[in-house]
């Protein structure tokens, strides 16, 4: 479909908003409204699905058509990958089995999977719950798992028997699928019940989540959105359907009613929309509460959430990049708000990064200090906008080498006409350092695209970290 018979298609619908005895600023949400539509035909964006709650109130809306080939108009009820938001959804799993007394956070992996093992002993011994849920077991965590349908995570587990270390347990923070994956495995030991059975009596009963589910046969029962990319002019529908095989790091599909539903939870005290207990005030705020700061930046980890501080207010958010989807759920407890942007296009992840901060101007006036050193979230972010690259270089010769991430590949770190580069493949990418051990890409598809350096303890580069994972520098 070319960009001008997309365009012409594209619509929107409304929701009201649910309220509950204050009132809601609508004219903020219309402000977001107009800027996601521009930001739609800027980034031929063929779907958003979008949605606030504040201070108890909701206000959510629909923009453009499920997908460019067979176009039905997108509402609050239409139904999203949420690809890595998923991992959120993990960890609330496992925050209820903590308070069943069935989990403890800070246990060895090995207390729940006897047989669980990496190709480090140590490793293999001291990984625990806790490790999974903040990315920092310290494996590479881009692999893989063939669809075994209820015994896929059982034999992905197996197959990571000889997956070799990067960091010690707990030393490095690297975005991690395996971990999540590993994770689910947990919850279906424990459970005794399929990952998907588990989430549904987990979590979505209790919530009241009806448009939220884990297999591709109840998403196609529903309207849903299919993936997009841009070939010159033209919005193409991904094709086939990429699913993932990995419920806990990936495979929640939901809407923007039901995300919303479950944001207001975890804003709330641990009380479900029907009244019932689902966790306590507690155990939510821990899952908010820094259990360590991401190497090198001055974002911190919880409990299955990104935390990051914008001008001393703390948001917990996560995003998720799958199968054309780009997508963000972010909550900002103290100032009561939390919100969703949802997408189907492969560079959706600009207008979420660009809806994401005029939201948090235009509501709380909060915006990313100069030079401040964000970390992966689970969604693509640029640099460009509030980073200025310092005056004076570092020296470039502590970071060259070879760094390398089995079994997904090598990274070579080089100098080239004065300027570091970074390849992992036949396209060097070169870099500029905004501050110590952190800098950004310069050209390319991710211009301004983070990248970041982590010292041993000894204070040497040991790592260097893309797109939130890390590679380890060969002695």
């Amino acid at each position: 479909m070319r960009r001008r018979e997309f365009l012409a298609l594209t619509g929107f619908t409304a929701i009201r908003p649910k309220q509950n005895g204050s009132t809601v600023n609508e004219g903020k949400f219309e402000e977001i409204a107009r800027l996601i539509q521009a930001k739609m035909r800027e980034y031929h964006v063929p779907a958003v699905g979008f949605g606030v709650v504040k201070d108890g109130n909701i206000l959510m809306r629909g923009f453009g058509v499920t997908n460019v080939g067979d176009p039905l108009p997108v509402t609050a009820e239409t139904v999203f990958t949420i690809a890595s938001i998923s991992k959120t959804f993990t960890a609330t799993a496992i925050m209820r089995l903590v308070e069943q007394g069935k989990v403890e956070l800070k246990a060895p992996v090995r207390h729940y999977l006897p047989d669980f093992k990496v190709q480090d002993e140590a490793a293999s011994r001291d990984v625990t719950i806790l490790n999974l849920l903040t990315h920092t077991p310290g494996w590479e965590g881009q692999l893989s798992s063939e669809d075994r349908g209820v015994d896929t995570l059982n034999y992905f587990v197996v197959g990571l028997r000889d997956l070799p270390q990067l960091a010690t347990p707990g030393s490095v923070w690297s975005y991690n699928n395996a971990g999540f994956a590993l994770a689910g495995r947990v919850i279906e030991i424990v459970t005794g019940q399929g990952i998907h059975d588990a989430f549904r009596e987990l979590v979505f009963l209790p919530l009241g989540l009806t448009k939220t589910f884990t297999r591709l046969t109840d998403v196609a029962t529903q309207r849903f959105t299919l993936g997009h990319r841009q070939q010159a002019e033209t919005t193409q529908v991904i094709r086939p359907i990429q699913s993932t095989s990995s419920t806990p790091a990936g495979g929640v599909s939901t809407s923007v009613t039901d995300l919303l539903s479950y944001a207001k939870l975890h804003l709330g005290d641990g009380t479900a929309s029907n009244g019932k207990p689902f966790l306590t005030k507690a155990n939510l705020r821990l899952m908010q509460t820094p259990q360590l700061r991401k190497n090198s930046t001055d974002d911190e980890m919880g409990v299955g959430w990104q935390l990051r501080n914008i001008n001393g207010v703390r948001t917990a958010a996560h995003g998720g990049t799958l199968n054309g989807h780009c997508l963000l759920l972010q909550l900002v407890p103290d100032r009561n708000l939390a919100f969703v942007i949802l997408t189907n296009h492969s560079d959706g992840w600009r207008l979420v990064q660009d809806v994401e901060r005029d939201i948090l101007k235009t509501y709380e006036g909060l915006s990313l200090k100069p030079n401040q050193a964000i970390g992966h979230r689970g969604v693509n972010e640029a640099m460009i906008g509030h980073s200025t690259p310092l005056a004076t270089q570092p020296n470039l010769e502590p970071y060259l080498g070879t760094y390398r991430r089995p079994p997904s590949g090598t990274v070579e770190v080089r100098v080239q006409n004065g300027r570091l580069t970074v390849s992992g493949g036949q396209n060097a990418t070169t870099l500029v350092f905004y501050g110590p051990d952190i800098a950004y890409a310069t050209a390319g598809a991710y211009t301004g695209s983070p990248y970041e350096f982590v010292r041993t303890p000894d204070g040497k580069v040991g790592w260097i970290r893309i797109n939130g994972r890390i590679a380890k520098k060969e002695l």
